[in-house]
């Protein structure tokens, strides 16, 4: 009940003239950045961030949390009209809207994405609601010990789990762990990895970190391989569904959610798991197999609401244990570091009217999102017309401008260069960017949740291993590392039975 009643304040916060037009302008900036080709929902947050300098925190969230909701959007329109998803979980949605797109069925794929984005939305945001107090009830019995076990679990998924490479996913963590502890150690006053310079002994900002990464690094990519003219868009009329369409969309867009709230709300969790299994379980359950691969209205609803639940999932383990389970909560986790907030078990307790001033926001946000884009989905069909090179000098001018505007220092732009091109190395080499960005976020609290643990310990080693929780966790890291091994030793099944091998045998020969 006290939920319900601070869900309510929230609302009365953000149902004012000034905070609605924050929330419009937030998913309308949002929107136009998200479909740009090539920028997914953690880039369009990196690079929006800096405009919420200099505002009111709670005004600053209202506009991220229509910032947040609008990229995701605008992933999906990038996704059906020109085949570029802005990021992995936006592929499934390419497969089938894109056919669709060509088929002349443009407006329902824009429909159905849009309206099963505002459905698991909301959806998702009552979950969050319901299941956030009990994990920060959870989150408060927890000693520093337990909270090390987590990141290192967080540090392990998004390295092994997540990457198609161990190595490499280890290596991107490693450089964001580095990234991280550059500056002056705060316990000992020692100077680290600071190379002399005054400048670098307060660190490199989290914010200048993920734009450089980011936005600089992708833009850089990106600029670099795709034509310098601008894609060839398909035209778009109103977007609307049909009986049929409706028919179609509605269980795929339930199925979606119950999908992609869980696996958000878990570390490894992310939306590409959720999307693809949201795919495939339509392609099994669909009255209409044939139209898969060619078109498949579920194909696009099941997999947008997967991912959008997966959105609002991915918010509780960031607001109740302030650890990010992907690149889009680990920048919003930098978002509030920028204001001096920690998310965590305290957070619903210190900084209670914030809190639900922002998931009061998300819901308005996606309400929003769903009136302004349903009208305006050919307005910004228009926008993937820019030419590439202005897209993208557009793109680097705006994340210099929010880079200097951190610290307003001319070194944060040489900082944001390097960052820039160590962003583009890693797109090179296949290196993942997202564990990068979690270990300059989580290795300075690993560190200070270490040392707080070895001192309660008085310096022995046992103080880090903790209690049940930290023994579950263990286990668990345990098995992520050893799996790959112990798969190898079980008996491996046959690809096929003697019979089918036998049958595509002839078939060859005929």
């Amino acid at each position: 009940m006290d939920n319900l009643t601070n869900l309510l304040a929230g609302f009365g916060h953000v149902i004012t003239p000034a905070n609605l037009l924050i929330a419009l302008i937030g998913v309308t900036v949002g929107t136009a950045v998200g479909v740009l080709p090539g920028i997914g929902p953690a880039m369009t947050v990196a690079l929006l961030l800096p405009i919420t300098y200099g505002m009111d925190p709670t005004q600053a969230f209202i506009m991220f949390a229509g910032i947040f909701y609008g990229g995701m959007y605008g992933g999906s329109t990038t996704s059906i009209l020109l085949n570029t998803p802005g990021e992995s979980s936006s592929v499934i949605t390419a497969i089938e809207g894109n056919k669709m797109a060509k088929a002349g069925r443009a407006a329902q794929a824009l429909a159905t994405a849009a309206i099963g984005s505002f459905v698991a939305g909301t959806i998702g945001t009552l979950l969050l609601v319901l299941v956030t107090p009990i994990v920060v009830t959870f989150a408060i019995s927890l000693g520093a010990p337990d909270y090390l076990a987590m990141i290192v679990l967080a540090f392990i998924a998004v390295t092994a789990v997540l990457g198609a490479s161990r190595v490499r996913g280890f290596a991107a963590l490693l450089l964001g762990l580095v990234i991280g502890v550059i500056g002056i150690d705060k316990v000992t006053g020692q100077q680290r990895l600071t190379l002399g310079m005054p400048l670098l002994a307060d660190g490199i900002d989290v914010v200048v970190v993920a734009v450089g990464i980011f936005a600089v690094g992708e833009a850089l990519w990106v600029a670099a391989h795709l034509r310098h003219t601008s894609g060839q868009v398909i035209p778009v009329g109103q977007p609307w569904l049909g009986k049929q369409d409706w028919k179609r969309s509605w269980k795929p867009w339930l199925r979606g959610t119950a999908l992609g709230f869980p696996f958000g709300a878990i570390p490894a969790g992310g939306a590409e798991i959720p999307t693809f299994l949201s795919y495939a379980a339509e392609r099994k359950l669909t009255k209409h197999p044939e139209e898969f691969g060619k078109g498949a209205i579920e194909g696009v609803a099941g997999p947008e609401a997967a991912n959008n639940a997966s959105a609002a999932g991915t918010l509780v383990p960031m607001l109740a244990i302030g650890l990010p389970t992907n690149a889009t909560a680990a920048v919003m986790l930098a978002a509030f570091q920028s204001y001096g907030i920690q998310p965590g078990p305290l957070l619903f307790t210190r900084e209670s009217t914030l809190v639900w001033t922002l998931i009061a926001s998300l819901f308005v946000g996606n309400l929003l999102l769903l009136v302004l884009n349903l009208p305006l989905a050919p307005a910004w069909a228009k926008l993937l017309q820019i030419p590439r090179p202005y897209l993208y000098a557009g793109i680097l001018f705006f994340a210099s401008m929010g880079a200097y505007a951190v610290n307003a220092q001319p070194f944060d732009l040489f900082l944001l260069l390097i960052l820039g091109l160590i962003g583009f190395g890693m797109r090179r080499f296949g290196l993942p960017v997202l564990p990068l960005i979690v270990g300059v976020i989580l290795g300075p609290i690993a560190e200070r949740q270490g040392r707080m643990a070895l001192q309660l310990s008085g310096g022995d080693l046992s103080g880090l291993i903790g209690g049940p929780v930290s023994y579950v966790i263990y286990a668990t890291i345990a098995v992520i590392l050893l799996w790959p091994l112990v798969r190898r030793v079980l008996p491996r099944r046959p690809a096929e039975p003697p019979a089918a091998a036998e049958e595509t045998t002839d078939t060859v020969h005929h």
